[in-house]
């Protein structure tokens, strides 16, 4: 067996876990390494319909887009792992540049730990009792491990230190600065921000390494109040760094923000920071352009606002297929609630391939022109169609969809798809 757990995937059998996945070959006894060693078709290779997709050129794409953004921007960055939870990804990210993997909660923590991460930062106020001395413990038997939380309130911090008593490390956090009323997480006024460090000063468990916040919570969010909000998230860090409220044995002093939709917000302030007394950790928690998307983010992605920079590209499809035709202005797919992300709003009809002889999607593809996914059920999209000769029972539809991480999650192993067809990976998640 291989000693390196992402490599160790590989080895996982082809079975019921993972669908769209050909039957035969679990009949064969298959593993994923030997199935992905076929280099099959996806459209006649013996795939079952709904099968969810990554390009593997648009993945590339992404993921060096963003390693190069950061790099040129003299961000830090760690990329927001809850959007996937696929450890092979995770280490495609580190080897475009990434400085660590952000996480939202403790179990995601120890899916990252399975797999070797070394640098992790929770983006949450960690106040479970079992999972800090889980924690603490890693720390304390892995001098290499870094790990950073926030915390944004008295109480807390209370909790994390009482729980963490007598543990055998002290826990990194960083003071989380709320978007303002109305907004998710974090303390809402720099004097709420300074009674946290405060009450972090005072517990020995825990050591106050810097700030961070997460700008797209700010209400109303527009360009002028985006940056408004980064620029009191860096004058707080100016300001505790002055008041000397960090750690006495820091290295660095680390500053963090940024989702998919104002990153460029982020680095133009960041980028403001005046020299503090320890080097900046300028840390970028982006997530969702790893696959990118068909609507929400392709609308949202700052590199609408600066082309230059550079552009994502969507990664996903689910291939579907029809499976009725009750009327000439009526289909339906075998895909519904339960394979297709619909929190962002409906998936987008993309492309039609014509089944072939064998049932399969070896036909003809063409654009999928007067189609529109106008419900959802459980199991089926519902279709509307502007002609009677738009689709035919059989024939292979492919959606685009909304939010990367609401479609990640619905799909434990994901075939990774070149131009021509050809499956040559598969990307196992853990959710």
């Amino acid at each position: 067996m291989a000693s390196d757990p992402v490599q160790a995937l590989a080895e996982e059998p082809v079975d019921h876990r993972f669908k769209g996945l050909p039957p035969d070959a679990q009949a064969q006894g298959l593993t994923v390494g030997a199935l992905a060693t076929q280099r099959r078709d996806l459209y006649t290779g013996g795939f079952t319909t709904p099968v969810l997709t990554l390009d593997a050129d648009a993945l590339e794409h992404n993921l060096a887009a963003l390693g190069a953004y950061a790099a040129r921007h003299d961000l830090a960055f760690a990329p927001h792992g809850k959007t996937c939870m696929a450890p092979q990804l995770f280490r495609r990210q580190l080897e475009h540049g990434a400085w660590g993997i952000t996480a939202a909660v403790p179990h995601q923590v120890r899916v990252y730990r399975a797999f070797g991460i070394q640098r992790i930062f929770l983006a949450n106020e960690l106040v479970d009792a079992a999972a800090l001395r889980w924690v603490a413990a890693e720390l304390a038997a892995d001098p290499g491990f870094r790990f950073v939380c926030y915390v944004d309130s008295v109480r807390g911090v209370e909790l994390m230190d009482r729980a963490l008593r007598g543990a055998p490390a002290r826990v990194d956090v960083v003071v989380e600065l709320g978007a303002g009323e109305g907004a998710r997480t974090g303390a809402r006024t720099e004097d709420d921000c300074r009674a946290v460090a405060d009450a972090v000063a005072g517990a020995a468990a825990l050591r106050l390494v810097g700030v961070a916040g997460y700008e797209a919570e700010v209400p109303d969010a527009d360009p002028a109040r985006v940056l408004a909000y980064l620029r009191r998230l860096t004058a707080l860090a100016v300001a505790f760094d002055k008041d000397g409220r960090f750690a006495g044995d820091l290295e660095e002093i680390v500053v963090s923000a940024g989702g998919s939709a104002w990153f460029d917000a982020v680095a133009d302030v960041f980028a403001e920071l005046p020299e503090l007394s320890r080097p900046t950790l300028r840390l970028l928690r982006s997530g969702a352009y790893v696959s990118h998307d068909h609507g929400w983010y392709t609308r949202l992605t700052p590199f609408n606002r600066h082309p230059q920079e550079g552009v994502l590209r969507p990664a996903f499809r689910l291939w579907t297929q029809v499976v009725s035709r009750p009327s000439p202005t009526q289909a339906f797919v075998n895909a519904g609630k339960r394979d297709i992300a619909y929190d962002l709003g409906l998936p987008e009809v993309e492309l039609v391939r014509s089944a072939d002889e064998d049932g399969g999607g070896g036909g003809s593809e063409r654009p999928a022109g007067g189609v529109r996914v106008v419900k959802l059920s459980d199991q089926h999209a519902w279709l509307e169609t502007d002609s009677a000769d738009d689709l035919r029972v059989g024939d292979w539809v492919a959606l685009g969809m909304s939010h990367p991480c609401t479609i990640f999650e619905k799909w434990p192993l994901i075939p990774v798809v070149e131009a021509d067809g050809t499956v040559t990976d598969y990307v196992r998640t853990f959710f």
